[in-house]
């Protein structure tokens, strides 16, 4: 118990007096932790602070928690990253020296390596805006060595940048990128103390699809590092490209730790996809891996697009130049910094030792050490292998990405960064107290700058530089202007980024994007490389999808009768109008061409011949008729009805002629009704002929004057009263309803029908009745009276005359009904011509037979013989 006593006791007066020494130097500022001193850093009476990843992919080390972990070591140092350091510095002593920018106010910079890592630029950002005191110095918090910075110019990557503000942004202490282009960083909510100089992606991905638009990629590849600036890139990508019909092969982001597995998974997909463009979200350093497996599978096909991140990055061609020989990308805008080239080159082996960030670059870039040297990069032989420098080494000998000024684009942003926020300090200090933007008409303070007060003036500052107008929208983000990029090799195999197009996002929508096509080298041969799911769908066809595949994949189908397509890859077939038709090519729609039963053509000259030739045979036979008029084979079978039968036959011959040719409103009313009117005549006459046969053997019977009631003057009556039947009827079809010329484009043809509408379809079928009325008639008579004794019994040829009519008009009425156009015409030709050749062959065919070849038949002895 006692010792249990004595032991609290003495913690108890320990803990007393570490409060009270804790009390004594509550006024003292001791830095806790490990001391940073790899800096740039210059005094003034504003600091601006800097984050750049001058060293990246940090060695991880298992710690054992027993001893203190060692600094951390990276395996890549960035020369690149140095110069963005020095132009910084660069702008700051070049605003100094001006007496027309804050003249009374000098400025200064701590500059920091973020180590391209979260927790590093976190830890790092920390120390920028609170200042550092010297380890042990003691000093007062308001007396530290290097002063807290009220504003960062920083940081190069998105991800790294959103941490760095959510431990910032509470504070409102404004964080300025120069490369941060991630379009999540506008969102002011989440990082309302964010601006940057570099365009957001949400421009550049505008961009990268209208590039991809243009040359008229629709099967593309995309990958990116798993990071957030890749990830809401290739978000923004997919989103924008559905706009174009542009498709995806595939999507993949890899780690950023790439593992031997990652890589192999990758190229085989790059490797056996069908697509042959692929677009790459990623920084030059993460892509390292990815090309050396592509040449390793022999991965050498692929057309690069290559994101503003590494689209003018010199580091990857040494290498694998052959892999991304034609690579296209947008850079952001060029510009030439007056005297900064001559100020990168004034290092030497005395100045590169007064800082550990230069006296490590010159170790890296002449691979010699200097003394004292605190190299923290990795190399496979070490860098105590490297011999000491001599003094002669100098950087006008060799090449190296730090001194190459000839595409300063993120320098540039450095550049701009930096006169952003001495404009913003300029504002502040020509505010008049009263007229301030604060409360009160307060201005903003100079003695110790507050960061929010910074912010406000930030947003609202625009000026001039190097010619161009820096403005900022209420995002923070700058107006998006881009050069397109091609890689081209030189004659002395360099690296020729030449620019070939451009995109400004101030300009109209349709003339944003200019590309200089023939400019352009390829990667293969000196066209365009085609990446496409399906061949483009040329006019004529339309598009359909494949089941279950992306809208890019599908086949061509041709268009349907009557449709035209005519552009590429048309989704749907156009109809077209009644009046037009598709040409043979369904491209486009002509004018149909009328289409009517007419003299030239074959057919109609054929039925002609044959109306030709039936008049003439009518009116030969007439003629045979009126010379042989006195025969009794002529004065035997009702002569007077005989001949106005084969007038009325030449007639029927004749109407035939008016269904040949263009149709008019007064042919097509003058066709039908001759047409009826003819063959009823026709009809009439056949059937008076009947009738006085059946009467002539009844008036043999004794006591019998039924003759007198079929006179001659009976059977002109008979016929005219049965054809003042069908006038009737025809005068009624003509004022009700008459048959009118008729353009038919119902009908899915090429041709438009130039035809005789009916009109009245009971009117038509009525004339066709009527006639099948007398025909039946006659043919029922005839039938009765075909047996009757008689050396020449006319009857039965009247009876074979009628079958055949029958015959003909029954077979029509199906064929007419089913045919379309100039045939139906034709058929309905056809029927006058058959009916009118099988009366005039079957009643007067056997008369003319013995009349002209049988003389000794024709005599009252033999015609009176039974």
């Amino acid at each position: 118990m006692a010792l249990l006593y004595a032991t609290l006791l003495t913690l108890w007066f320990l803990l007393c007096i570490g409060v009270q020494s804790q009390y004594k130097n509550k006024d003292k500022c001791i830095y806790q932790g490990d001391e940073d001193t790899y800096t740039f850093y210059q005094g003034g009476d504003v600091v601006l602070g800097g984050l750049f990843p001058l060293h990246f992919s940090p060695i991880s080390l298992v710690s054992s928690f027993r001893i203190k972990p060692n600094s951390t070591k990276y395996k890549f140092f960035t020369p690149r990253a140095l110069r963005w350091m020095q132009t910084m510095i660069f702008a700051v002593r070049e605003i100094n020296q001006r007496q027309d920018l804050l003249p009374n106010l000098s400025l200064g910079y701590h500059i920091r390596d973020s180590g391209d890592d979260i927790p590093v630029s976190v830890k790092r950002s920390l120390l920028l805006v609170n200042g550092q005191p010297e380890r042990g110095s003691g000093q007062s918090c308001e007396d530290t060595q290097k002063q807290p910075s009220p504003v960062i110019v920083g940081e190069a990557s998105s991800g790294i940048s959103m941490a760095v503000l959510r431990s910032l942004s509470s504070f409102k202490i404004p964080l300025v990128s120069y490369f941060a282009s991630c379009s999540c960083l506008s969102n002011k909510r989440e990082f309302p103390a964010f601006m940057r100089t570099m365009p957001s992606d949400l421009f550049q991905i505008k961009a990268l699809v209208k590039l991809v638009h243009y040359f008229q990629w629709t099967w593309v590849g995309v990958i990116g590092v798993d990071t957030d600036y890749a990830r809401f890139a290739i978000q923004l990508f997919l989103k924008e490209s559905e706009k174009f019909n542009i498709c995806p092969a595939y999507v993949h982001l890899y780690p950023v730790a790439l593992t031997q597995d990652a890589a192999e998974e990758l190229v085989k997909i790059l490797k056996y996809s069908s697509a042959t463009v692929i677009i790459s979200f990623t920084v030059d350093s993460y892509l390292h891996g990815i090309l050396k497996e592509c040449r390793r599978q022999n991965v050498t096909h692929l057309q690069w697009i290559a994101s503003e991140a590494w689209a003018t990055s010199k580091a990857l061609w040494e290498d694998f130049g052959d892999l991304l020989k034609g690579t296209l990308g947008f850079a952001i805008r060029r510009a030439d910094i007056p005297h900064l080239g001559s100020y990168l080159r004034r290092v030497n082996v005395s100045v590169a030792q007064t800082s550990h960030f230069l006296s490590e670059f010159w170790e890296e870039t002449f691979s010699c050490r200097m003394n004292g040297s605190l190299n923290t990069h990795v190399h496979g032989e070490g860098v105590q292998n490297w011999p000491p420098c001599n003094g002669s080494e100098s950087l006008d000998d060799v090449y190296t990405p730090y001194s190459d000024v000839s595409q300063l684009r993120v320098s540039y942003n450095v550049y701009k960064a930096v006169y952003l926020i001495a404009h913003a300090l300029n504002d502040m200090s020509t505010c008049v107290p009263g007229k301030g933007p604060f409360q009160n008409g307060t201005c903003g303070s100079l003695n110790q700058i507050l960061p929010w007060q910074l912010l406000y003036y930030m947003k609202r500052t625009h000026f001039t530089t190097l010619g161009e107008d820096v403005r900022f929208d209420d995002n923070g983000d700058p107006i998006a202007s881009y050069d397109l990029m091609n890689w081209q090799k030189g004659s002395d195999g360099s690296l020729q980024l030449v620019r070939v197009g451009f995109y400004d996002a101030s300009l109209e929508d349709d003339k944003d994007l200019l590309i200089d096509e023939p400019v352009i080298m390829w990667h293969r041969g000196e066209k365009a490389p085609e990446s496409l799911c399906s061949q483009s769908c040329l006019p004529g066809s339309r598009k359909a999808r494949q089941k279950g595949k992306p809208v890019c994949c599908f086949d061509c189908i041709p268009c349907a009768e009557g449709e035209i397509s005519n552009q590429t890859d048309s989704n749907d077939c156009l109809t077209c109008s009644k009046e037009t038709w598709p040409n043979q090519a369904q491209d486009q729609c002509i004018s149909k061409t009328l289409e009517f039963l007419s003299f030239q053509e074959p057919l109609g000259i054929i039925l002609w011949a044959f109306s030709a030739f039936g008049a003439c045979a009518a009116l030969a036979v007439l003629g045979v008729f009126i010379m042989y008029r006195k025969t009794p084979v002529i004065r035997g079978n009702n002569m007077e009805l005989s001949f106005l039968l084969l007038l009325f036959l030449c007639t029927c011959f004749l109407i035939g002629l008016t269904f040949i040719g263009k149709p008019t409103d007064w042919l097509c009313r003058t066709r039908y009704p001759a047409f009826g009117i003819s063959f009823t005549l026709c009809i009439s006459c056949i059937l008076a002929k009947t009738v006085v046969v059946l009467m002539a053997f009844r008036a043999t019977l004794p006591g019998s004057n039924v003759m007198k009631w079929f006179g001659p003057a009976k059977q002109r009556s008979s016929v005219i009263l049965c054809t003042f039947v069908q006038g009737l009827i025809c005068i009624i079809w003509l004022t009700t309803k008459p048959p009118v010329a008729a353009y038919n484009t119902k009908f899915m043809s090429a041709t438009i029908t130039v035809e005789c509408a009916v009109g009245s379809e009971i009117g038509f079928w009525c004339v066709l009745g009527y006639i099948g009325l007398l025909a039946s008639l006659c043919f029922l008579l005839a039938f009765l009276a075909r047996k009757l004794p008689d050396n020449f019994n006319e009857a039965k040829f009247i009876t074979f005359s009628m079958l055949i009519f029958f015959a003909v008009w029954i077979t029509f009425i199906p064929v007419y009904v089913s045919s379309r156009g100039k045939y139906m015409v034709a058929v309905h030709v056809f029927a006058i011509l058959a009916s009118a050749f099988g009366l005039l062959l079957c009643i007067f065919a056997p008369k003319c037979y013995i009349v002209l070849l049988k003389p000794e038949r024709n005599d009252k002895k033999h015609m009176m013989k039974k």
